[in-house]
């Protein structure tokens, strides 16, 4: 399947009007810029996506679970006939490889496909039955029944690093179309070409399945002033987003002040601590510091589980440790990232990490972009600055004088996305003061293993407590991540002509639920 860009903006079935210029694709290879040029949507257009989302959510939102599967089936089919005209324009825009871009789209098509059997199972309602008893004293019991259902119009913003898996068809938007919620994506300046060749295969899909039109929109905006008004739409009941602590959080306060207050599910800022204790130090700090440097060298840095802060305890095998890491820093050449926006943003933080008197610089990589960075715990733990996430190739390594010392530092980790431990049978004292520790700090708690290369699966936990995230409960990767677009409704002695499908005793979608507090799939007698 072949589709011709245009620059504009997707709004249900049509395309915007707008005609002031926004941003265009960039080569970040070689600073060539790319046709077309894109236009903002205008504030008309904005108006139109949310409204026509909103009568979308009318129809869609009881559409049967098995006619939203196909749908989410058919983007993915979609995406995949793309083919070469895809992975050329994002290769274009991000300096990624090919294989990295074919893998993206494997997981970004995969997901869709996990999250249409997901809805298709049905178990993900949460579904509860309280039969009544008219007999009971002192009070009769009435019959209650409830259950999740879409909460409303969803906008997702898409991320700058993964313009395929977070971004118009990734994972928030999946989730949310399986949920039940149409979905307005406002688009990344980092790849727009990529976004609207897949924001026109949605579309295809939409017309091919007899979607309601409003059910996928895709706006470009020159600045944050159409994600903001989106946000501000009256209809939208959630957002979305990856990016920035400072993006988050104007998103969060713009939500905020709405009339009707929504939620705002933000993955934000973590360094993704590593702790090595002293017996996984001694016996494999050549293979950890190997496993690491691919860790945080990997993709340039630019994934947000990337290991940004590593502990050790002083001594012998910490300093071989950080020379060996400092080695394979050294040896690393310089990588284009995926936008110059990235790029300075790294360069400037990078600098002021080596410029601080308490740190010390290791290593630094071709054109001095990887780079290895050392402090103590001591230092660490009394400047805010060496907290804060670096968004590229390079890491801190902290020294810590004792067991003591490390599990006061992890005590000062602000939330994260995760937080590893390598440790030997040895170290168990340490390693079990130090997991339920991590466990309140972060969403993924890992043993001996790197954070990078994430596992997309039903169990898989990809947030965690501010400012990892704004929500610390939910999830932006797994099925569970469905639950943010939904809300729990209860109906009492409704009649069964009234009830949902998934309420009605006969259970005609031979699901699980909870009956009167035991788990079946069985219809009630």
């Amino acid at each position: 399947m072949s589709f011709s860009l245009s620059g504009k903006s997707i709004i249900g079935f049509g395309r915007g009007v707008g005609v002031e210029a926004a941003y265009s694709g960039v080569n970040p290879l070689t600073g060539k810029t790319l046709e077309p040029v894109y236009v903002g949507a205008l504030e008309s257009e904005v108006a139109r996506a949310g409204d026509l989302a909103a009568s979308a959510f009318l129809s869609y939102s009881v559409l049967s679970p098995r006619k939203r599967a196909g749908f989410l089936r058919a983007v993915a089919m979609h995406i995949e006939a793309l083919g070469g005209d895809l992975v050329e324009r994002m290769m274009a825009e991000t300096a990624l490889a090919s294989g990295r871009v074919e893998g993206e789209r494997a997981r970004t098509c995969g997901q869709l496909r996990m999250f249409a059997d997901l809805i298709e199972d049905g178990s993900w309602a949460d579904v509860r039955i309280e039969t009544a008893r008219p007999d009971r004293a002192p009070l009769p019991k009435p019959d209650m029944r409830s259950m999740l259902i879409p909460s409303g119009p969803v906008v997702v913003f898409c991320a700058g690093n993964f313009p395929l898996a977070f971004s118009v068809a990734g994972g928030d938007v999946a989730s949310a179309l399986a949920a039940g919620c149409p979905v307005i994506v406002n688009a990344h300046s980092g790849h727009p070409g990529t976004a609207e060749l897949v924001g026109l295969a949605v579309v295809a899909a939409a017309r091919e399945t007899g979607m309601p039109e409003g059910v996928f929109s895709l706006l470009y905006g020159a600045d944050y002033g159409v994600g903001q008004a989106l946000v501000r739409h009256p209809a939208v009941r959630g957002v979305g987003f990856t990016g920035s602590r400072a993006g988050g959080t104007a998103l969060m306060a713009v939500a905020a002040a709405r009339p009707v207050p929504i939620p705002v599910y933000a993955e934000m800022s973590s360094v993704n601590p590593i702790f090595i204790l002293p017996h996984a130090l001694r016996e494999r700090w050549g293979a950890i510091a190997t496993g690491l440097h691919g860790a945080v060298t990997g993709g340039a840095g630019q994934f947000c589980t990337k290991p940004g802060v590593i502990f050790v305890t002083a001594g012998k095998e910490a300093d071989q440790f950080v020379a060996k890491l400092g080695a394979l820093i050294n040896e690393t050449p310089s990588c284009a990232m995926l936008n110059a926006g990235i790029a300075a943003n790294y360069a400037q933080r990078r600098s002021r990490l080596g410029s601080m008197v308490t740190v010390q610089v290791v290593a630094e990589g071709g054109d001095q972009q990887a780079g290895v960075f050392l402090t103590t715990a001591r230092a660490w733990r009394k400047n805010a600055l060496l907290h804060e996430e670096v968004f590229g190739p390079s890491t801190l390594v902290v020294l810590c004088e004792n067991d003591a010392d490390l599990l006061l530092s992890a005590e000062a980790l602000e939330g994260q996305l995760t937080a590893t431990v390598h440790a030997e049978a040895a170290d168990g004292d340490v390693a079990r003061a130090l997991v339920p520790v991590f466990a309140r700090k972060a969403g993924r708690v890992i043993h001996n293993g790197f954070p990078t290369g994430l596992e997309v699966c039903h169990a898989t936990v990809h947030g965690g407590p501010f400012p990892a995230t704004s929500d610390g409960r939910t999830t932006s990767v797994g099925t569970s991540s469905i639950t943010r677009w939904a809300r729990a409704v209860c109906f009492q002695n409704m009649p069964a002509t009234l009830l949902p499908a998934e309420l009605q005793d006969g259970n005609p979608r031979k699901i699980w639920r909870m009956v009167n507090g035991e788990r079946t799939p069985l219809p009630l007698v």
